[in-house]
């Protein structure tokens, strides 16, 4: 046998295993399938891409269980108490789902401030971040090595120069284009800074798939952010083109922020293999420190200024046995009655989420999905458009949002439960990253949430009144089916 036909053979028991692997997990079919596509069809780059993005982590443990109990059960239960909880009868199947799964406790009397752009986000942070007086801890997707981002690094240094502990736990690959000076100019001045999984040979394969996502920060236990916005200056300037971004970042005061400070203490566990679990990462409130609506800077800011909402903050990873966000989004679509309202920026739904939508749709819910008309990532517009197409064709009002880039991750129903973080409606958000929402019960946050949604609708081209997205030409329709083979990869 020549060497070439040797060469042929091994790299043929390689695409044999790999698909076997690939079978032998027991996923999804349509993931399954997908992969076995790629592994056999594209040589070398499928078995390489399967390496990098495919091999699922979900059975392995991250942090142990005595370790996550002393981070949740000792904490929460030791220094937290809730004489006054009252759960909405409407939603305890949500709340109890949450509790059971992944031991997310629900709590009241808070303040709940919504976001929507840069400028409203970031003078926030930095005004919380200078009246820090214990600790400041940030879990971020992207730290961005520009101006924006050296103004945040240089308002935590001073922190750190003044005795306040700062924490910041940052992805390896969201931040792959920041030089490592950025981050130890940080250290140097006494902040601890880690990355999540690193990914560097000889051990990185399946590490670049499972991404920390999250967007979180903490500061002195009593005043929280969660959403979508990393820190980067796209979000008040807009990127190169011109377009600008819009997102939603929540602003928490109150009881609710100890369920921020668990998950972000259960990551820094898993980074920095440090265990926190001090009393004083957990402080007594009383109340909610309610912002002064007299001294709110827009009136968005002056309307969310006196809310006292009941909110539980859930994680879900690869790690854990199931996905519990996407888990809680099919919850709450099935018990919507009136109006389901969604924003996201890519929509490559799980057959779940989107029978689910369906589902609503069917039964007479007024469902409303608004996505970006323009993407950042084209294969991903290419993979969702099918998706857009089939949701519209099932009764939902599929809308585009045309003032530039919408980033921003939310859902509301019926006037009486919402969320928003950092989970998109996409295999990706649901499977493999590592993300975090916060979900809101009462009138209060979501009313906001659905004027947020329908102020951001006012702009918005229905898919119907777009001839080409409904009734595409053949090659196109072909390359949008090609696309969304892809859909769970992506």
């Amino acid at each position: 046998m020549s060497v070439e036909g040797l060469i042929f053979l091994i790299y043929q028991m390689l695409v044999i295993a790999a698909i076997i692997h690939v079978v032998m997990d027991n996923r999804q079919p349509a993931k399954t399938m997908a992969w076995a596509l790629v592994i056999y069809f594209v040589p070398v780059v499928g078995i390489v891409a399967y390496l990098f993005f495919g091999v699922n982590t979900r059975k392995e443990r991250f942090v142990s269980r005595r370790s996550m109990d002393q981070l949740t059960k000792r904490s929460m239960l030791e220094f937290v108490e809730q004489t006054d909880l009252r759960l909405p009868e409407q939603h305890q199947a949500l709340i109890n789902l949450f509790v059971n799964q992944s031991f997310s406790l629900p709590f009241n009397n808070n303040s709940v401030q919504l976001l929507t752009n840069g400028y409203q986000f970031f003078p926030a942070l930095l005004r919380d971040i200078g009246r820090a007086q214990s600790h400041i801890h940030i879990d971020m997707y992207i730290f961005e090595d520009d101006p924006l981002g050296r103004l945040v690094a240089d308002a935590l240094m001073a922190k750190a120069q003044q005795g306040v502990e700062v924490r910041i736990a940052y992805d390896d690959v969201g931040c792959w284009s920041v030089k490592a000076p950025f981050f130890e100019r940080m250290r140097e001045a006494g902040i601890e800074v880690v990355s999540f999984l690193p990914v560097r040979f000889p051990k990185f394969t399946s590490k670049v798939n499972y991404r920390n996502h999250r967007k979180l920060v903490v500061i002195d236990g009593h005043t929280g952010y969660i959403g979508g916005m990393n820190i980067a200056l796209r979000y008040v300037k807009g990127t190169s083109d011109g377009q600008p971004w819009r997102d939603t970042m929540a602003r928490i005061e109150g009881r609710g922020v100890f369920s921020l400070q668990r998950a972000f203490l259960v990551d820094w566990y898993f980074v920095d293999r440090t265990l926190l679990s001090n009393r004083k990462y957990y402080p007594t409130v009383m109340e909610p420190q309610r912002l002064n609506a007299e001294k709110a800077t827009t009136p968005q800011l002056q309307a969310n200024a006196a809310n006292t909402t009941l909110l539980q903050t859930v994680t879900s990873g690869p790690a854990m046995p199931y996905p519990e966000i996407m888990q809680g989004f099919v919850r709450m679509i099935l018990a919507a009655k009136h109006y389901i309202y969604i924003e996201t920026p890519y929509f490559l739904p799980t057959d779940a989420v989107l029978f689910a939508l369906k589902t609503a749709a069917a039964t007479g819910v007024d469902v409303r999905l608004l996505v970006p008309r323009r993407s950042d990532a084209r294969i991903t517009d290419w993979a969702s458009r099918s998706y857009l197409r089939e949701a519209c064709e099932a009764g939902i009002s599929v809308l585009f949002y045309e003032d530039g880039f919408l980033h921003s991750k939310l859902m509301v129903c019926d006037d009486t439960v919402a969320t928003c973080g950092s989970t998109n409606i996409d295999f990706r958000s649901f499977e493999n990253n590592f993300e975090a929402n916060a979900f809101f019960y009462g009138e209060q946050t979501a009313c906001q949430m659905r004027d947020i949604f329908l102020n951001d609708e006012r702009t918005a081209t229905p898919i119907t009144s777009l001839p080409e997205r409904m009734s595409p030409r053949f090659h196109v329709r072909f390359c949008e089916s090609l696309a969304r083979l892809f859909s769970p990869l992506l």
